[in-house]
């Protein structure tokens, strides 16, 4: 131990339970940039043992981490495990909650297509049945359509200067982060990493799409990015997703907009969307699907062809539309709607598919 403290700090993870986090949810403190910095570069080095890591994790979600430690958390994932690989375009990272969904229909990839043909450059990324929930997320659905996943970061980026769609594969690009499955599955609850994994950022893109549950977390992710000195985001939308994913549900949406240009006052801006002024009367059983993955895929190839005029193909104009509105391609949402079924009436987001499947 005494190595290890000379090679980390005065703060291995059992001390900073003892003295700062680790007293319930009511009377702990928060860590300092530094202490929270070298608590997760000793985390990624593999120095804790597993009993005081595992108690680490639950007594920061006890506690809650701020905005903060968390920026301290991204950043040093950022550092020291994150490989980016910057496409020539400038894409929308698309984040999502990277344990993924387990009731209704993945529409992001569609969404992503359908913008991508419009002109709108997008980065996806994933993990592989991430804990807790290892439910569906990008990349099953990708791999149901017959796209290649498994990608080191160079291959993504010439993905998504090739085709307009992108997919950076988490074990790839995210190595340190990929080797803390095992640990984060025994946890059986999510721990910060979850909530860090979703801001990487390995394309180094300006704008940033993510979710929340709640306003109050989109409040806590735009102060990460802003506290944070690795992620370079400019711009950042959130909104609450179904499932806490990046799929907009039906009827109420809350949207919360983040400008770094912002500089006085609360740079946080927050609105609804009511997919009803948009003709789309649909509820969220209306996206229910028995098989997240098999089905995912299918209703995204029917909508690309142009085979459904139902729900799902609103959905997924929809969030291909607010794709465009949140790297600001498009002045207007009702402008992205159009463009969106023009791109799939046209054909041109059923090639960007087939560009994809050949890639």
């Amino acid at each position: 131990m005494a190595q290890a403290s000379q090679e980390f700090g005065e703060w291995p993870l059992k001390r900073l339970m003892t003295e700062v986090v680790g007293s319930g949810p009511k009377s702990a403190g928060d860590m300092t940039r530094e202490q929270a910095r070298e608590a997760f570069r000793r985390i990624l080095a593999g120095e804790p043992d597993e009993t005081t890591l595992g108690a680490f994790w639950l007594a920061n979600r006890w506690k809650r981490n701020n905005p903060e430690e968390l920026a301290a958390f991204a950043d040093v994932m950022r550092g020291e495990s994150v490989v980016t690989a910057e496409p020539d375009c400038d894409p929308i990272d698309c984040g999502a909650n990277y344990d993924g969904k387990h009731t209704s229909a993945l529409l992001g990839v569609g969404a992503g297509l359908v913008a991508a043909a419009a002109g709108t450059s997008v980065v996806v990324h994933s993990g592989d049945r991430v804990p807790t929930q290892k439910a569906t997320a990008y990349k099953h659905v990708l791999d149901e359509l017959g796209v290649r996943t498994e990608l080191d970061p160079e291959e993504s980026a010439d993905m998504v200067d090739e085709t307009g769609f992108g997919f950076y594969y988490q074990p790839a690009f995210n190595p340190g982060i990929h080797d803390l499955y095992d640990r984060r599955d025994q946890m059986g609850v999510r721990t910060f990493v979850n909530t860090i994994e979703t801001v990487a950022n390995p394309a180094n893109a300006d704008v940033h799409l993510g979710s929340f549950y709640h306003l109050a977390f989109a409040k806590k992710m735009s102060d990460l990015i802003d506290e944070s000195a690795e992620l370079d985001y400019s711009r950042a939308i959130f909104f609450q997703g179904m499932e806490g994913y990046d799929d907009i549900r039906p009827g109420y949406t809350k949207v919360a907009e983040w400008d770094a240009s912002e500089t006085s006052g609360d740079s946080l801006d927050d609105y609804e969307i009511e997919t009803a002024e948009y003709g789309m009367e649909m509820e969220s059983d209306d996206l229910a699907v028995d098989d997240v993955t098999v089905d995912s895929a299918t209703i995204t190839e029917d909508v690309l062809a142009g085979d459904r005029e139902d729900h799902f193909a609103d959905a997924i104009a929809v969030n291909g539309a607010f794709r465009m509105y949140a790297r600001q391609d498009v002045d207007s949402l009702e402008e992205g709607l159009e463009r969106a079924r023009e791109a799939i009436s046209d054909g041109s987001a059923e090639a960007v598919l087939d560009d994809l499947r050949g890639f």
